[in-house]
């Protein structure tokens, strides 16, 4: 049985890396490299792992709550710039479709773009883990 993991993040092109809560020099093209390496990072462990990236608000729930109910994922990794300051509300919109539709997943939270698997991993009872 193989781990299915989902890192739901805000598409990096509508950050403001200006905001609250945003490190400071971070940039999209750091955050696509990050999510990348976490992509690799998780299919070295065997899992199978998808990056779902959300606009702020309009499309985002829907966006989440189709690729959910596709891969009926072991873990969903949210990753930090949806937890800044700003964008709060879309946080909890997330976490409450995450809930809906992926009722058996459990939430990990990232530090970093890279660290998504790592973050997964730390779950319990995912293969893999370390």
């Amino acid at each position: 049985m193989t781990t299915t993991v989902v890192i739901v993040g805000i598409d990096p092109d509508l950050i403001d890396f200006n905001a609250p809560g945003i490190p400071p020099g971070m940039n999209a093209d750091m955050i696509r490299a990050g999510l990348n390496a976490a992509l690799d990072d998780a299919a070295a462990r065997g899992w199978r792992a998808e990056q779902v990236l959300v606009d702020l608000g309009e499309t985002a729930g829907q966006v989440l709550a189709e690729r959910l109910e596709a891969l009926d994922p072991d873990c969903v990794v949210i990753g930090a710039g949806v937890r800044a300051p700003p964008y709060l509300m879309l946080l909890e919109d997330l976490v409450n479709v995450i809930h809906r539709r992926a009722p058996r997943a459990v939430i990990a939270f990232n530090t970093r773009p890279d660290d998504s698997a790592a973050a997964a991993a730390r779950r319990q009872g995912l293969q893999g883990a370390s």
